[in-house]
């Protein structure tokens, strides 16, 4: 029997299928990553150790002190999500082609994986803390273009999101949005971001990621398509900081093979994450319409 995509390197086929994975998602860009490397000997669990609050107390003379005991808050990262790929290119129809299919597929599938992660993290805004007013509610979404004051109304959303953040003691370093394509396309003709007197025109935004639109108020601001939405209505646009949410992933297995009663190469791929609300006190949602919204 023939071999299988012969000069096949399963740890370079690996790398690069992270490295696309990685440019093509958004959500990763806001969340905290740094429980990946415990995963890597195949863990299914992490163990995030964090500690509850020191209590401050009044020191009076000639008396002893009360000694705390540090409790802890240990939560747990469950990597519970298990994604394949499998696809089969058949050996007449690559070498009539003139281009590298199997790099094209790899892409595809690395894109694709990407796209089912980020709906993933987006659709953890439920488990957001921070107490919120004015910004909408999952039964009665907020319409931020109900009136010819519309721009006041999205600056308004901006600095209600840093009030509410500031409220919850979140930090105010690296604070994060990600807002749909629509809202995105109306801070731009509101001037709101991507305007030159703001200083957003121009310059190499790649080390935020893919994704990233500006910053703007405190938020350095990502634009996706995959805001959780009902219907192209009640979008749950998120806002936080690093450290609210935990993702961990990594690709376990990749390997090729001929396909059996055909002649042509199969590779196939398995990759496992988990992401979590470890800090819902640092996060909150916004829940908005965009009915009001004219593209005139």
């Amino acid at each position: 029997m023939a071999d299988a995509l012969v000069g096949f390197r399963p740890t370079i086929w690996s790398k690069n299928f992270i490295v696309n994975m990685d440019k093509a998602l958004v959500y990763k860009n806001v969340v905290n990553t740094d429980y990946e490397g415990d995963i890597a000997g195949g863990a299914r669990t992490v163990k995030i150790n964090e500690l509850g609050d020191v209590t401050i107390k009044t020191y009076s003379e000639g008396t002893d002190i009360d000694i705390q005991n540090l409790t802890d808050a240990q939560k747990e990262l469950v990597i519970d999500q298990k994604k394949y790929f499998a696809f089969a290119i058949d050996d007449v129809l690559k070498a009539q082609s003139n281009v590298t299919l199997m790099e094209k597929a790899m892409q595809k599938a690395s894109f694709n994986m990407a796209d089912v992660i980020d709906q993933y993290i987006a659709g953890l805004y439920s488990e957001a803390g921070v107490a919120t007013s004015g910004m909408g509610t999952s039964s009665s979404a907020l319409d931020i273009y109900a009136t010819s004051a519309s721009v006041d109304n999205i600056l308004s959303l901006l600095t209600n999101a840093h009030r509410y953040l500031d409220e919850a003691n979140a930090p105010s370093s690296g604070r994060w949005a990600v807002v749909p394509p629509w809202l995105h396309q109306y801070m731009k003709q509101a001037q709101i971001i991507d305007n030159v007197a703001g200083g957003m025109k121009g310059g190499d935004t790649t080390a935020f990621g893919n994704g990233y639109i500006g910053n703007t108020l405190g938020f350095d601001l990502f634009s996706s398509n995959n805001v959780s939405n009902v219907a192209g209505a009640s979008y749950k646009v998120m806002f936080g900081v690093p450290d609210a949410i935990s993702f961990a992933g990594q690709i376990t297995q990749i390997e090729t093979q001929r396909v059996e009663k055909q002649f042509g190469d199969m590779v196939k791929g398995l990759y496992v994450y988990g992401a979590k609300v470890v800090r819902p006190d640092h996060l909150l949602t916004s829940y908005l319409d965009p009915t009001g919204l004219t593209t005139a």
